[in-house]
C-alpha cells in the first residue's frame, strides 16, 4: 500500500512539474527564423531570435535580429543588435557594412574626433579579430616559441641557433601582443558601458531630474557612453565631442 501512494505522489509530482514549466516551442530554432526572415514575415523572425539569444548568445543570432528589425523599421533596435554582433566580432565586414547603413539613416551624424594615427591603427589591429581568436594566437605563438626555443638550445648549426632566436623573439611578443588584445577585447565584452538611444528624441538634462536645464537633444539610434551608471533612474552620458549630461535610464539600452 505504502508503494502505491508513493508511486501516486512521485506521478502527481511530475504532471504538476510539467505544468509549471511549459516545453520550449518546437518551432523556436534558427533555422525556423531564417525561414521566417526568407518569408518576410519579419516580426516571427524576431520573436524567434530573441527567444534564442535568451538562451545565449551569438553574434550571427545579432546579426540576423539586426537584419529583421531594420527589415521591420525598427532602426534604433537594427542598431543595437549590430552594435551587439559587432562586439562579439569585430572583424565581420558585413555586419559592420550594415550597421553603417542603418546609422546612415538616423538624424544625428556623429563627427568622431580623430585619433592619432598609431592610436588608430592599434585599434584597428586590435578589432580584427575576437577575443577567441587573439587567444588562438597567443596560444600559436607561444607553442611556436617553445619549438624555437628547444631548436636554440639542441640545434648544432650557428645558422639554425641564430634563426631560432630571431624567431623565437618575434613569437613571444607576438604571444605577449595577442594576450593583451585579447585582454582588451575581454574587457569590451564585459564593461558594456555603451548604450543606444531608443526612443524618437530624448532631452539631455544637466542634472539627473526633470527639472533640470535642457543641454541639448538626441534622437533614435544614437551610440553614447555612460559615463555614471550609479543611478538606477538616471545615466550620464558622454558623447565623442565631449558633451555631456543626464537621461533617463529607460530612454537608453546597453550594448
Amino acid at each position: 500500500m505504502k508503494k502505491i501512494l508513493f508511486s501516486v505522489l512521485i506521478s502527481l509530482s511530475t504532471l504538476c512539474w510539467g505544468q509549471d514549466t511549459p516545453a520550449q516551442p518546437a518551432d523556436t530554432t534558427k533555422a525556423a527564423a531564417d525561414s521566417a526572415y526568407i518569408k518576410e514575415n519579419y516580426s516571427a523572425a524576431i520573436q524567434i531570435y530573441e527567444a534564442l539569444l535568451r538562451h545565449g548568445e551569438a553574434p550571427e543570432l545579432y546579426y540576423n535580429l539586426g537584419n529583421s528589425y531594420y527589415k521591420n523599421d525598427e532602426l534604433p533596435k537594427a542598431i543595437l543588435n549590430y552594435e551587439r554582433a559587432l562586439l562579439m566580432q569585430p572583424g565581420n565586414a558585413d555586419v559592420r557594412a550594415n550597421l553603417e547603413i542603418a546609422r546612415a539613416k538616423t538624424v544625428d551624424k556623429v563627427e568622431s574626433v580623430p585619433d592619432i594615427f598609431f592610436v588608430s591603427w592599434i585599434k584597428a589591429l586590435i578589432n580584427t579579430t575576437s577575443v577567441d581568436g587573439w587567444a588562438t594566437w597567443a596560444i600559436a605563438s607561444f607553442l611556436l616559441f617553445i619549438i624555437a626555443l628547444a631548436l636554440y638550445i639542441f640545434g648544432k648549426q650557428v645558422i639554425v641557433r641564430k634563426v631560432s632566436f630571431i624567431c623565437g623573439i618575434v613569437f613571444v611578443l607576438a604571444a605577449i601582443c595577442a594576450n593583451l588584445f585579447a585582454m582588451q577585447q575581454k574587457k569590451q565584452l564585459v564593461d558594456r558601458d555603451a548604450a543606444i538611444v531608443m526612443p524618437p528624441s530624448i532631452t539631455v538634462r544637466s542634472t539627473p531630474s526633470e527639472n533640470g536645464t535642457e543641454l541639448f537633444i538626441l534622437h533614435e539610434g544614437r551610440k553614447v557612453s555612460i559615463k555614471d551608471n550609479s543611478m538606477k533612474e538616471w545615466k550620464e552620458i558622454s558623447l565623442e565631442d565631449g558633451k555631456v549630461g543626464w537621461v533617463p535610464a529607460t530612454s537608453i539600452e546597453v550594448i
